[in-house]
Order: C-alpha cells, then sequence, then structure tokens
C-alpha cells in the first residue's frame, strides 16, 4: 500500500514539473523585482531585500520568476490546493490565499516558504532534523556515517542536530593501534567543520551538537567553544537531567558514566556537581553558550517518546531548540500572526478575535497536514534524483537509506511545528504589558487556545485522512502534556480516543527571524527590541528641502530622524501623534512613556518573569519553545544561574541566555595566566607554515568608478592574507558576479617563486582556476597586500588591522583602494568588538561595537557601514 502510495505521489510530482516546464515563465531582473516588493512592502526597504534575496522564486542561474510575495503566495495557495483535493471537503485555492496573503494570517516559515512549487530546487520543505539512532555506534564507520548524513541533509537545506553522548569517554580502550579513545572533542570539531563546508543558497548550514551531563565528557564538550578557533560551525547544549539539577540545588554529589544509561556501566566516576554547573553558568556568562536542555522534563513531556521503542526515542533537538527530536524525523514550521487577531488594536476598546483566532488554527493545521504530503513529494523527487546520479550503488548508499529513513517517520508520525509570531506586538495592542502578571495570564491563554484548537484539528483531520499510523491512545494515556489537554477539554479527549489524531505532535514556537521581517511585527514569543531611536544623516545644507539638525565639530550638516517599529507607528496613527513631525529624542522618550510598549521592550522585561512566562506556555506547547533570556553587560554570573535554577523548576524545556556584548572576545587561548586573558581576546592561533590550500571568500567593492575586487583566504573562517586589485578590466580579474568563495592554492613557479592561484566551481561542477592572482594586480597594492597579509597571519586582531589600514598615509589614487580593502575586512571583525576614539554619528556615545561589519552604537542603535 505505502508502495502504492509512493509511485502515485511521484507520477503527479513528474506530471506537475513537466506542465510547468511548458509554460513560458516571466522573469524579471533583481531590480524590478526589489522595485515591485518595496511597493508591496509600502517602503520597507529591509523587508523588501529579504524576500527578494531569499524567498522569491530563482533558478540556479539567478533568473527570478516572481515580483513580489503576492506571487509566492499564489504559487504556495495553488499546492496546497492540490494536496486538498485529495482528501474530502477540500480548501480552494482562494481560500488558501486568503489565509496566507500578505503575511497576515498564516505564515508557513523558511524552507515551506521557499520550497512548496518550486520546481528549481530538490530540496527537503523540512527546517530541522535530527540524526543518529538512540544508540549509534561510537566506531569510526558510525561516526562517518554521521557525518556524510548531516552533509546529505544541509544540501538539501535543512538544520540539523544529533547527539554525541553515545561515543565512549577520552581515555577509554579501544581495539585499534590508537588503544585508547579520544573523546568528545575532536568529533565535535568534525561536524562542526562539515557543517561550515556546506552553503545553503549563500548561508551555511545550521548544527547543533548535545551530550548528556552525566556523560564523563561533558566538561570537556562545555569547554570546546571556549577555545580559539574551535567547534565555530555549531551550537552546543547540555542535556540536564532532573537527578543534576537536585544535586546541584542540595549540594550532593552525582555520578557520570558511560554508556549513560547502562545499568552495568564500563566507566564511572562521582563528581561535585557544583563546580561543573559553575562552568557551565560562567560560559554562558561570557559567550551565550552551552545552552540548556531539561532532559527529563523533554522526555516526560514528550508524546512520541510513548512510542519510544518503535523508534521515537528523542535524543537532541534541532539548531535552535525548539522542536526536540528521534532519529530521521524532521519538522516543518509554520507561524500564526498574533497581531492580527486583536481588532481595534491600540485602543481602549482592542479585543482579541477569539472565534476567527481558532478557526484559523484549524485551517492551520490542516495546512501543516497538507504540507507533509508535499514534503513526500519533494523526497521522492529527491529519492530519484539520488537514482539518477552515475555514482556507484556503494557510494549513494548512505544518501539513499537516510531519505528511506526520514520517509518513513514523515509517513508514520507526520509530525508538525505549529507556532506564533509577533505575540509582544499583539500584548501591546492589546494595552497588556509584557512580562506583567496581567500580560503573561493572557499569553498563556493563547497558548492553550493553540494546544486545544490545534489537537482537535488534528482529531477531525484523523476522522476524515485517518489518524497517523502508530496511533495508540493506551500508549498515551499517562503523558502528563495529554492529561492536561483531557483536564480542560474532556469532549476533545475522548474523540481523539475514539477517533485518534492525524499527527504524533503538533505545536512549537520557533525564532521568526526574516518571517517577523516581512509580517512587520515583534519576533516569535519575544517582546519588541525598541520601539523608536534616533539616527541622523549627511546632507548638504546647499540643498533644497534639506533640513540640518546638528553641525558636528569639523564642520559636516547633519539631518536627525527617528525609526519608529511598525506597530509603535500605528499605535502613534490611532493614537492622533504626527508621523511627519521632527520629534526630539525627550519628546520621543515621552512618546514612549504614554505607549503600551513603555517598559515591555527587550532589556526592560524582568528576567525571572519570563522565565515564569516560558514555564507556564511550555505546559501547553508540546515540542519546545526557543527564546533568549536578553541580559545587561553588567549582570553577575550568580544571576545568571538563579536563573537556570528557576528555568528547571518553572517547567522550561530549555533556556538561553544573552548577556550583552558576551559575544566579544570569547574565544581565547587556553592560559594559566588571567592577568593576560583580556589581551589575548580575539587573537588567533594560526599554522607556522602556509597550507597549500585555503578556502577563501571574494568581497567586491567600488570607489569612485573603479571596481575592485579582494580575495581573502581563511584559516576557521578568519582572515589569513588578502588579494586585491581592479576587477572586471582588461588589466584586472574577469570572475563571473555570481562567484563568491573558492579556493586560494599555493603553488610552485619553474624558478622556484611563489604563485598564488585561485580555483572555483562554475555553473556545471567543474573547476576553473585563475594563475598567478599575486602578479595579477599593481604590483604597489600587491605590496601593500603583502603587508596587510603578514600582520593577519602574525594574529593581530582584525580590528586592529583595519586601524592599521586607515592609518596609512597614501596618495589620493591608492586612498581608495585602502578604504575598499579596510570595508573587506570589517565582515570577519567578530560580533561584539568594542570600538575605541570613535563617537556614534547620532547620539555621540562612544559606546561603539562592531556587529556583522558594522559599526553599531549600543545606546541607539544607529549603524554605518563602510
Amino acid at each position: 500500500m505505502v508502495d502504492r502510495q509512493n509511485d502515485q505521489r511521484a507520477k503527479e510530482f513528474v506530471m506537475k514539473v513537466e506542465n510547468h516546464q511548458n509554460i513560458e515563465k516571466t522573469t524579471y531582473t533583481t531590480e524590478e523585482a526589489f522595485q515591485e516588493s518595496l511597493r508591496y512592502f509600502q517602503g520597507d526597504d529591509l523587508a523588501a531585500r529579504v524576500w527578494v534575496n531569499k524567498y522569491a522564486l530563482k533558478d540556479s542561474f539567478g533568473n527570478i520568476y516572481e515580483a513580489s510575495p503576492n506571487d509566492m503566495h499564489w504559487r504556495i495557495a495553488g499546492e496546497i490546493a492540490r494536496i486538498e483535493q485529495r482528501y474530502p471537503n477540500p480548501l480552494s485555492e482562494d481560500e488558501v490565499f486568503q489565509l496566507i496573503k500578505d503575511f497576515k494570517y498564516i505564515i508557513p516559515q523558511g524552507s515551506p516558504m521557499t520550497g512548496i512549487g518550486n520546481p528549481y530546487q530538490i530540496a527537503s520543505l523540512s527546517n530541522c532534523f535530527v540524526i543518529g539512532n538512540d544508540g549509534e555506534s561510537d566506531s569510526y564507520g558510525g561516526i562517518m556515517k554521521i557525518d556524510q548524513e548531516q552533509v546529505q541533509l544541509m544540501k538539501r537545506r535543512g538544520g540539523v542536530g544529533h547527539d554525541l553522548s553515545h561515543i565512549r569517554p577520552k581515555g577509554s580502550p579501544v581495539k585499534n593501534s590508537a588503544l585508547t579513545s579520544t573523546g568528545i572533542v575532536p568529533f565535535m570539531e568534525r561536524f562542526s567543520n562539515s557543517t561550515r563546508e556546506v552553503a545553503q543558497d549563500g548561508r551555511r548550514g545550521a548544527l547543533m551538537l548535545s551530550v548528556a551531563i552525566r556523560h564523563p565528557d561533558s566538561e570537556n564538550f562545555i569547554d570546546a567553544k571556549m577555545q580559539e578557533g574551535k567547534v565555530t560551525g555549531a551550537n552546543v547544549s547540555v542535556r540536564i537531567d532532573d537527578a543534576f539539577m537536585r544535586a546541584v540545588e542540595k549540594q550532593l554529589p552525582y555520578q557520570q558514566q558511560y554508556p549513560i544509561e547502562s545499568s552495568a556501566p564500563l566507566y564511572k566516576k562521582e563528581i561535585d556537581p557544583t563546580a561543573l554547573w559553575k562552568k557551565i553558568i560562567h560560559n554562558a556568562w561570557r559567550s551565550a553558550e552551552p545552552g540548556i536542555l531539561f532532559w527529563d522534563t523533554i522526555i516526560r513531556e514528550s508524546l512520541p517518546d510513548c512510542y519510544a521503542d518503535l523508534g521515537y526515542k528523542t535524543i537532541s533537538t534541532n539548531p535552535c531548540g525548539e522542536i526536540p527530536l528521534c532519529p530521521y524525523d524532521s519538522c516543518r514550521l509554520l507561524a500564526i500572526n498574533l497581531f492580527s487577531y486583536v481588532e481595534k488594536p491600540f485602543t481602549k476598546e482592542a479585543f482579541f478575535n477569539w472565534e476567527l483566532f481558532k478557526k484559523h488554527i484549524h485551517a492551520a493545521q490542516r495546512m501543516m497536514d497538507d504540507i507533509i504530503d508535499l514534503e513526500l513529494e519533494k523526497i521522492d523527487a529527491i529519492l530519484q534524483k539520488i537514482a539518477d546520479d552515475p555514482e556507484d550503488d556503494e557510494i549513494k548508499r548512505t544518501e539513499r537509506n537516510l531519505w528511506l529513513n526520514i520517509q518513513k517517520k514523515a509517513q508514520e508520525g507526520r509530525r508538525t511545528g505549529i507556532g506564533i509570531t509577533a505575540e509582544g506586538d499583539m500584548l501591546a495592542a492589546l494595552n497588556l504589558r509584557y512580562g506583567s502578571d496581567e500580560g503573561t495570564a493572557f499569553a498563556v491563554e493563547i497558548h492553550k487556545t493553540v494546544a486545544l484548537e490545534a489537537y482537535r484539528a488534528s482529531v477531525y483531520t484523523a476522522k476524515e485522512r485517518g489518524a497517523f499510523a502508530i496511533f495508540d491512545a493506551e500508549r498515551e494515556k499517562n503523558n502528563p502534556f495529554i492529561l492536561r489537554l483531557k483536564e480542560a477539554d474532556a469532549q476533545l479527549y475522548y474523540e481523539m480516543l475514539e477517533h485518534g489524531r492525524r499527527n504524533i505532535a503538533l505545536l512549537t514556537i520557533a525564532p521568526t527571524g526574516t518571517t517577523s521581517l516581512m509580517s512587520q511585527t515583534s519576533s516569535g514569543i519575544e517582546p519588541v527590541f525598541m520601539p523608536v531611536y534616533k539616527r541622523r544623516r549627511k546632507v548638504n545644507p546647499n540643498d533644497k528641502h534639506v533640513r540640518v539638525d546638528f553641525v558636528d565639530e569639523v564642520g559636516d550638516s547633519w539631518e536627525e530622524y527617528a525609526v519608529f517599529h511598525h506597530r509603535f507607528k500605528q499605535w502613534m496613527d490611532i493614537n492622533g501623534y504626527d508621523l511627519t513631525k521632527n520629534y526630539s529624542q525627550k519628546e520621543l522618550d515621552d512618546l514612549v512613556k504614554k505607549s503600551p510598549y513603555y517598559k515591555s521592550t527587550s532589556n526592560d522585561v524582568d528576567y525571572l518573569k519570563k522565565v515564569k512566562m516560558q514555564g507556564s506556555i511550555q505546559k501547553w506547547v508540546d515540542h519546545s519553545i526557543s527564546v533568549t533570556i536578553n541580559m545587561p553587560h553588567d549582570v553577575t554570573e550568580e544571576l545568571v544561574g538563579e536563573l537556570y535554577m528557576e528555568a528547571w523548576k518553572a517547567g522550561c524545556k530549555g533556556v538561553t541566555v544573552y548577556r550583552d556584548g558576551s559575544r566579544s572576545g570569547v574565544l581565547i587561548a587556553n592560559t594559566e595566566n588571567k592577568s593576560k586573558e583580556k589581551e589575548l581576546q580575539n587573537t588567533i592561533s594560526f599554522p607556522t607554515v602556509r597550507p597549500q590550500v585555503l578556502e577563501a571568500d571574494i568581497v567586491r567593492f567600488q570607489n569612485n568608478k573603479d571596481k575592485w575586487i579582494a580575495f581573502i583566504g581563511l584559516i576557521d573562517g578568519k582572515p589569513y592574507e588578502i588579494f586585491t586589485g581592479l576587477a572586471d578590466d582588461e588589466d584586472g580579474i574577469l570572475i563571473p558576479r555570481w562567484v563568491n568563495n573558492g579556493l586560494i592554492i599555493k603553488n610552485r613557479e619553474t624558478d622556484g617563486s611563489s604563485r598564488y592561484d585561485f580555483q572555483y566551481k562554475n555553473k556545471r561542477g567543474h573547476k576553473t582556476t585563475i594563475e598567478g592572482l599575486s602578479y595579477k594586480f599593481n604590483p604597489e597594492y600587491w605590496n601593500y597586500a603583502k603587508l596587510i597579509s603578514s600582520t593577519l597571519r602574525h594574529s593581530m586582531p582584525i580590528e586592529k588591522v583595519v586601524d592599521l589600514i586607515n592609518s596609512l598615509q597614501l596618495d589620493e589614487a591608492i586612498n581608495t583602494w585602502k578604504n575598499g580593502v579596510a570595508r573587506a575586512l570589517k565582515h570577519y571583525i567578530p560580533d561584539g568588538t568594542e570600538v575605541k576614539k570613535q563617537k556614534c554619528m547620532n547620539c555621540n556615545s562612544t559606546n561603539l561595537i562592531y556587529q556583522e561589519g558594522c559599526l553599531t552604537c549600543k545606546d541607539c542603535g544607529s549603524s554605518k557601514c563602510g
């Protein structure tokens, strides 16, 4: 029966692709799509660029087939409606479109938005995966298998998580020439490096590595990312059990062992858990990692773990931690925009439209089930692609088995991931303060409603389409989440006993990032970051219609303007405030005080109240919640520890803290000399001999009318050398615009001198080599580039190298080159690096840091690139 279903899905998918290829498609330039999207987003430049760059339908040659999100939403609606026709009472294409248009109500996230109806991409619709069989062998064969599976998933656009607790601890005996095991950390580096190697449409893969606190190597795992250059391609989280937390709380000893779940372990040791707990807290305080997973809470609450003996035992999470998964399961994400259900927002008459909200939850859950069918079609296409590939079957075996395993889990369990966005804006629109008792109580009621109605929708869908294949009410009868549903709605529970439900697990709260940019709302469950701030732009005082608000000490003229959060601007408009007025900073502060956003931003909300709010909401989310507790730079480690302990007691499944600036200078060399720690921040430990082959990024820049190109050789993602010169010129480098990275290879000339070649893959996968970067550019630039490369290779922090370049006194012609090189290298300055002796052009603050290569003011948010 399953094989016949697979064959039918494959035939439908092939017919759909062939029909698509027979239709002549209109294409748009990037600028055309941007301008149309700019109109769609009503002048929101950032939202328009995000949509065009990440979500507009395009082929591998860069041709764009959608002019605005309207086109994308019709594409998605058509595909979901096609699946609906397979089942009773189908939703029409127009009904689906009305639900998803304008990012107003229901928003497919990430991979579904990109991949549904996309004939140009053989990729999964799943946002996240977990791999690694429970008790996976820690032989090299088993580890290499996981490594390959990770890469195969990342090239299909998925984020991946897996657990390392099965790897034997360092020093354990092994029956090979090494005699003893190397432990977990070297394999952390292997998996991290594999992630860095895989690009997904210009972005790196995403990886979560976890380990149980009971594992004897857990301390080494916790410390790994604190060492320079270690594990830069992965997030790391520790699976902490209740016994460890009780031992910390009561200052009792704790036993670590291997295997971690064995009743007769091969190795065990008793430790003081308080010391390890303090290390976790210190590292998180300092670097925002490791994250914490309260593992017993996750397993105890997990519905899929009721079927653990059938292959559904949870072993790790996706990279952001909101979806705990069993091996080879995956999940697709969809968000409901809570703000859109507030009627008469920001007025005294504001109310929440519960009836419409419940109706849309049912539609969202039904659409999520349709997306599983679309995913199964995508998996069929992937399997067909593997079959058609010319490699030997032995080479393709791991990849093929991987997707067969994923296919089985998707068919059998039909897991979904319904979440929300705009929680902060919803509460403000209802005149409720985020983090207050009243605001938290309302938020909990929202998530309780999502849980009840999504499960009710899954039961109704099971009536029409059948329950998930292994549903067994007897297995689930004592699950705490199910018991809460039963207590809240007995009728729903008894209907589920009679009909089953369509999906093994349904709910999550994921980060919404670019989704919230396009819905123009606050992100996910988080509060608003900043409702308004002031910026300045340099102006020519002689221009007409220019307002000069500030003249600096060197005589430059500046115009000040306010940047408003979209919904704060809506509050102003509804309450009669002039949006065109040039407000002073004091007037803006007074506006915020009058608004429902006052004392409700990320930096305002009480940390412990936010953790308690997360714990209360978690009771109505069957997967988990991705939320970050933002804390100021001067917060103490003791408070972080208190917050973690409260999160465990409140019933949270995980928690992550971010202390302002904690990413700055995190990676330092190991040293016992604490007095040197500060000067070692951001330093790089490079090999003494230049490797023959380096990964390389290309950075293009323009000064005056000249186009320049920089080839930046990298070690562990950090600049090691640089080659620069004119681009697209008969005397310069001719290289396609779509090439952004490759390899720099050091070779020898016949006279014994060194030659540096650049190699990249063309669109057919063939290698193209440009010989002699070192002599294709102007010799004067080459000499300066050698000077810059020397400072890089000898571990000068990148921001200091940029300062050095800026300080060079050169003639006017080469100054344009110098400025471009400085801009190119700024991309590699670690986020959070503090800047000395400079002032913000907006507010004159000296509290400046680098953020994604841009000079950013921590006080007002003003950002300057260049």
